[in-house]
């Protein structure tokens, strides 16, 4: 098989065997590699990768990075799978394909401020392609990809085709502002309405803010749990 082919200024590098593309990605960008690099991991059990990216802009806005790549996501597999595929997204990052946990977005950054400028974020993808287990009718709330009518979908050309999506998300974020991507997300928003916990915080998932920070109804309180507390330590 080819080497992906990702769009410019963005460069791939291959991990094989039990090797961790977020953990690489993390040591790559404390090392100063350039925005754009990919470390990614296909095998034929899941579709593993990291983006570094350079945001030029404080941490809880640079944050929008995450459902940029969630939405990217949505729309990658939309492009390859079957149309009655349904892909939604919980604001924690998991993603849920056809109802059920099937993946998940994480990310991680060189700083926990909420108001400075990272040097660098890292957005990881994980997405399992087959059941871990025998018996996958066991755990109802997860499921694998090839088991929901995707059998045809490829890993490498979806993760050519998440990057390229989110590359779109994240160009008209950048150009005009969070509001088309937060009408995306919230199109495709898991749980809206219903009660819910982030972060330590419970309450009725009601919507998210600007920066995408969660906004928890408990009562006649509305709690925000900012986006970067779902920062990886």
């Amino acid at each position: 098989m080819s080497e992906p082919t990702f769009p410019p200024l963005f460069a791939g590098e291959e991990l094989t065997g039990r090797g961790d593309p977020f953990e690489r990605a993390k040591a790559q960008a404390i090392a100063g590699c350039d925005p754009g690099t990919i470390i990614y991991n296909l095998s034929n059990e899941a579709l593993r990768a990291a983006i570094v990216f350079g945001p030029e802009v404080p941490l809880e806005d640079a944050m929008a990075m995450l459902p940029a790549c969630g939405v990217g996501f949505q729309n990658a597999l939309g492009s390859l799978a079957p149309p009655e595929v349904a892909v939604h997204l919980e604001w924690d990052g998991n993603i849920r394909v056809n109802g059920a946990r099937c993946g998940y977005l994480k990310a991680g950054a060189s700083t926990q401020e909420s108001g400075t400028e990272p040097d660098w974020l890292l957005i990881g993808l994980h997405l399992d392609l087959l059941p871990a287990g025998d018996s996958p009718g066991d755990n109802p709330d997860r499921t694998a990809l090839y088991e929901e009518g995707c059998a045809d979908v490829e890993a490498q050309a979806l993760l050519e085709a998440w990057v390229r999506h989110t590359l779109y998300w994240i160009n008209r974020w950048s150009d005009e502002g969070p509001r088309p991507l937060h009408a995306a997300w919230r199109e495709l928003a898991h749980d809206l309405g219903e009660p819910v916990g982030f972060c330590g915080v419970a309450g009725t998932f009601v919507g998210v803010d600007e920066q995408f920070g969660a906004l928890l109804r408990d009562g006649e309180k509305t709690h925000l749990v900012h986006l970067s507390q779902l920062l990886e330590k």
